[in-house]
């Protein structure tokens, strides 16, 4: 049991090393293509690889009667409706602002997956997120931006925060009855049919024009193969193991993990503040995975009283 869990810890944080490198490899790609079209080949790429590497092999289960709709359900949350609403509403507002929303998606994660999954919350795990939240703050107000507020542009980063709530919820549950493989290659090839209609609406004029770059290729092959495919097979598992809120936890460690790269192949500087905010993140995801009583029993008692 405890070799299961410490394989868990182990994938979620390589989950989050792989999707914090993705913001090295958008930065790339941006240069040649808009996001959609960076997102719909990234799917399409991850699809083949998965299918063509894994389906042999026999590791892709066939989906069972009656559950095609809840992969439907995870596709729409994560990456269709996640995906819009973060780029959207990162235009409308200042991206400070931003990644403080989406920073509380492991907050109210918790809570959502404490009535839905019956999984215990307790006080220190929120006071572990709540101090990663206010690491998150230090690391990305320290680079002084000004804070653009949009309400259409909240509503879009709400929308996000939405989606991936919902998506870790269905996603739990999937995982209950198939493999982290078959769950992430399904939920990628019906994302490529969610986002070809918007692809050849708005993006496929310029796609044209700009063709196929080297450049921009091998950066988009880094985000397919470890953003789209191994990040999410190794979130899977470990949110299978150890749960929906300890394991959303860990995505505060992607700005601090952002910076860290930065620091090291864009020779971003790391001064005190940012020390400050890893330190907090950091501090608070151990926090977040302490055990003590359920948080939500004693909510619960305490609206109904034993007699």
């Amino acid at each position: 049991m405890k070799k299961n869990i410490a394989t868990a810890y182990i994938a979620v944080s390589l989950a989050m090393i792989f999707w914090s490198f993705t913001f090295i490899w958008y930065k790339i790609v941006y240069q040649f293509y808009h996001p959609i079209t960076t997102v719909f080949f990234r799917l399409i790429i991850s699809s083949i690889f998965l299918f063509a590497l894994m389906y042999p092999l026999k590791k892709i289960e066939k989906i069972q009667k009656g559950d095609f709709k809840y992969f439907l359900l995870v596709a729409v949350f994560n990456p269709f409706l996640y995906f819009i609403g973060e780029s959207f509403g990162v235009k409308l507002v200042s991206s400070t602002l931003a990644a403080v929303i989406i920073a509380t998606i492991p907050l109210f994660t918790s809570f959502t997956s404490s009535f839905f999954l019956n999984e215990k919350i307790t006080r220190m795990n929120l006071l572990g997120i709540i101090f990663s939240i206010i690491g998150v703050s230090f690391i990305i107000f320290e680079k002084n931006e000004g804070i653009t507020v949009s309400l259409p542009g909240i509503a879009m980063l709400m929308l996000a925060v939405v989606a991936a709530i919902g998506y870790s919820i269905v996603l739990k549950n999937l995982s209950n009855k198939y493999s982290s493989i078959t769950i992430v290659s399904y939920h990628n090839l019906i994302g490529i049919f969610l986002f070809a209609p918007l692809f050849f609406i708005f993006d496929f004029k310029d796609f044209k024009q700009t063709g196929i770059s080297q450049e921009a290729w091998i950066p988009l092959l880094e985000l397919a193969f470890f953003g789209s495919s191994f990040a999410f097979i190794f979130f899977t598992f470990a949110m299978k193991k150890i749960g929906v809120g300890k394991a959303n936890a860990f995505t505060n460690l992607i700005p601090v993990l952002t910076a860290i790269i930065a620091f090291f192949i864009l020779d971003e500087i790391i001064n005190l503040t940012k020390i400050m905010g890893i330190s907090l993140v950091i501090g608070g995801l151990f926090l977040s995975q302490i055990r003590t009583n359920g948080l939500r029993d004693k909510i619960k008692n305490y609206i109904r009283p034993s007699e």
